[in-house]
């Protein structure tokens, strides 16, 4: 160890006093370096997640209005087709919950008789969907003529366009569970609940009510981990054959 120098009543010299400020003024300026390179590396992380975060919310906007437009005759036949099918409203209205807990109205077009939720309580010994926390029938009974085709094509899905185009949704991502669902889940089922539900998902595109709940949550948070413009346009892509084939939609 460098032995201080000393002058009279044994107070450092200024030579000394020298040294000392060198050494901590060096210092500052490296821990000034360090902050600035930690500020510099969060800067940079923040614009490349804010740029993916707006690239997703333009897709969501852009491809749900022009499906709202062009769609417009799919809307009119299957609202005019659900109304002489069976008495009640063409539209159903459900509370879902969204990212972050929050709870919105999710917009379907009925595909099940006006008592359908009274009569959910006598069916759920007859739950086809493995873990228990969805429910799933494939002869559902609730279910109207025309509820069966137009759940077959996912037509039914079609009015969430409206709640992707107002934020609440996006065109990609977990589905929207119902709150008697979420108070089911686990720590690892609620990481869907990190991100916006979608009108479409990897397991609507690999199988859908066919696959189990457990592996559903699984492909749910594989896509929360590696999320990604080009591969919401790769399921996006993907969910047009899974549409036509209708491999497990009842």
């Amino acid at each position: 160890m460098r032995r201080v120098e000393r002058g009279e009543a044994g107070i450092p010299s200024m030579a000394s006093t020298d040294v000392v400020l060198r050494r901590f003024s060096g210092g500052s300026r490296a821990g000034l370096r360090s902050r600035v390179r930690v500020v510099r590396k969060r800067l940079l992380w923040w614009s490349v997640t804010a740029g993916a975060k707006g690239l997703k919310r333009a897709l969501d906007v852009m491809g749900s209005l022009a499906l709202l437009v062009g769609l417009l005759p799919v809307f009119v036949a299957v609202a005019i087709a659900v109304r002489i099918d069976s008495p009640g409203p063409a539209l159903f209205r459900q509370v879902r919950v969204g990212r972050r807990g929050r709870v919105f109205d999710c917009f379907k077009f009925r595909s099940m008789y006006v008592d359908a939720e009274a009569r959910k309580a006598a069916l759920l010994a007859s739950n086809e969907m493995e873990g228990g926390v969805t429910f799933k029938m494939k002869r559902d009974p609730r279910i109207t003529r025309v509820g069966r085709v137009i759940r077959k094509l996912s037509l039914d899905e079609l009015p969430q366009l409206w709640n992707v185009l107002r934020g609440e949704m996006s065109l990609v991502g977990p589905r929207p569970p119902v709150p008697s669902e979420v108070a089911q889940y686990g720590p690892e089922e609620r990481r869907r609940l990190e991100v916006k539900p979608g009108l479409t998902c990897l397991w609507q595109i690999q199988g859908r009510s066919d696959i189990p709940f457990d592996q559903q949550v699984k492909l749910d948070v594989a896509y929360i981990e590696s999320q990604s413009f080009l591969g919401d346009l790769r399921i996006l892509i993907a969910t047009i054959p899974a549409v036509l084939l209708g491999r497990g939609a009842y």
